[in-house]
């Protein structure tokens, strides 16, 4: 059983890194109870993580490959760790966005590095198996979240769902301080600064801009003058990239399309299965009145399924087909937030959300088997960490950008129909609504208006989450579709690009 060790350590690391994207939206009203946060101030402490994870996920591949993989992941669980401490203790909302974008810099060490240490720790079948437990556990634990979340916040505080990474990272240290080995020699060479700092620029102007629109509009100018920060940041990161004897992305991988329609997949998979889940626990907590725990269960088929299928069928879905099986997992995963979508309306309850959640976990489970051993047969091993790092880019800025544009979605149809009700303030309160605040907005309600007050807010907030499936399962759909179109095999009629990279291949190592 010696030989399973480092397959368990690097499990315990990705479940960690995984739960913690979505473990935090379950606690989101208690924390907005306790700290006095703003609506924006909890799409930070959601999207800070992620944001921080896709900023920088590149960079830390490149690190890990020309450092070592070990090490890497050694200091990231680290990093994770004594943030997740901090994170545990915030006194207010400030510290712990500050406190979240640190463990997501963490977490972004170990993701980087993971599917380089599976591979330097198995080969052959031992590989395929090591893959498919993998998956299972990656496609479950962002699933998953809520319900841990909704454990310790019911039974404990909001707090414990941070506290509680300090002994399972201490585990992970020892466990992989004693049983991996490192995953190539390190060897010196300059770090890709400019195009660290470039794309983490890009990235995070981009993903404030959205955030800023959900308090401000799109017509604000300090967002427009954002977007054009975002913008000059890409392109400087571009040129950088393409002459740099050493950089972070190899840019001709992006002349392979097998390899671009990975990196759609990876954005797509994190946006149209996750993105909504903030804004679902939201509408259940806030308006629905459930309980922590409560609503952390709703996800509970969507968790499941994830597993079951990923852990079932993982080790089968690696080889030629890979391109069609991820493709097909997305479509399932958009026809469940299309599903979603259709069921919940004004006066729904949180049952409306179990059939759609059971389809897209399905999805997420042929998906996630896939995805990344997918992505790392496009390069050598020397260069595990770059391809990991580009499939974990990809995945994080899904989902960073998803939660900033959902928030949108979810409180622009909020609006509208506080409009129609002629509603106080209809923008305003839509906030008020998103960010968990609907037991504030009834507390300042005279009490013989209170019953009509809270019908209208539950029809609104049940109009925006149905808005926001509904964007997640179009995303899905599309993403499904061209994902097949990218990853579909040439013909022989199909002239082949001499500028392809060689040898990416959708097979597993």
């Amino acid at each position: 059983m010696r030989k399973w060790l480092p397959l368990l350590t690097v499990c315990l690391g990705t479940f960690m890194l995984l739960v913690d994207v979505t473990i935090v939206n379950v606690a989101l009203p208690d924390m907005q109870r306790d700290l006095g946060a703003s609506f924006s101030a909890l799409q930070w402490v959601v999207d800070g993580y992620a944001l921080a994870m896709a900023a920088l996920m590149l960079g830390a591949g490149s690190i890990g490959d020309l450092v070592g993989h070990r090490s890497t992941y050694l200091a990231g669980m680290a990093l994770f760790s004594a943030s997740s401490l901090v994170c545990g203790i915030a006194p207010n909302s400030a510290i712990l966005i500050a406190a979240r974008i640190v463990q997501g810099i963490g977490a972004t060490a170990m993701a980087s590095t993971t599917l380089a240490l599976l591979n330097s720790s198995y080969a052959d079948r031992d590989r395929g198996v090591a893959y498919g437990v993998w998956g299972a556990i990656a496609g479950a634990a962002a699933a998953v979240g809520p319900i841990i979340g909704g454990v310790l916040t019911n039974w404990a505080s909001w707090r414990w769902i941070f506290l509680v990474n300090l002994p399972v990272g201490i585990m992970a240290i020892v466990l992989c301080a004693w049983v991996i080995a490192d995953s190539g020699a390190a060897h010196h060479a300059r770090v890709d600064v400019p195009g660290i700092v470039t794309f983490a620029g890009a990235a995070g102007a981009a993903t404030y801009a959205l955030i800023r629109a959900n308090e401000h509009g799109w017509s604000d100018v300090g967002i427009r003058w954002t977007l054009l920060v975002a913008a000059l940041a890409l392109a400087a990161f571009l040129v950088v990239e393409r002459h740099s004897a050493q950089p972070m992305l190899d840019l001709g991988l992006l002349r392979d399309r097998s390899f671009v329609g990975v990196l759609i997949a990876g954005a797509a998979l994190f946006f149209a299965a996750f993105g909504a889940l903030m804004y679902t626990q939201i509408w259940m907590q806030s308006v629905l009145e459930m309980s922590p725990i409560g609503a952390g269960l709703v996800g509970l088929p969507l968790s499941a399924m994830a597993f079951v299928v990923s852990g079932g069928l993982g080790r089968y879905l690696h080889g030629p087909n890979s391109g069609r099986i991820i493709g097909l997992g997305l479509l399932i995963v958009g026809t469940g937030g299309t599903v979603g979508a259709l069921l919940v309306h004004g006066d729904a309850g949180w049952p409306a959300l179990i059939p759609g959640f059971l389809v897209v976990g399905t999805g997420v489970g042929l998906a996630t088997a896939t995805l990344n051993s997918a992505a790392l047969s496009a390069v050598p091993p020397q260069r595990a960490g770059m391809a990991a790092g580009a499939i974990n880019t990809a995945q994080q800025l899904g989902m960073a950008v998803a939660i900033a544009a959902l928030g949108s979605v979810f409180t622009a149809r909020a609006r509208d129909v506080l409009m129609t009700h002629s509603a106080t303030d209809p923008a305003g309160t839509a906030r008020a609504v998103a960010g968990g605040q609907t037991p504030l907005v009834l507390a300042h309600t005279p009490t013989q208006m209170q019953p009509i007050v809270r019908a209208t807010l539950h029809t609104a907030a049940a109009a925006g989450v149905q808005n926001t499936l509904a964007v997640s399962g179009t995303v899905g759909l599309l993403g499904g579709a061209v994902v097949l179109i990218l990853t579909r095999p040439l013909r022989k009629t199909d002239p082949t690009p001499e500028s392809t990279t060689p040898g990416v291949e959708f097979t597993s190592h």
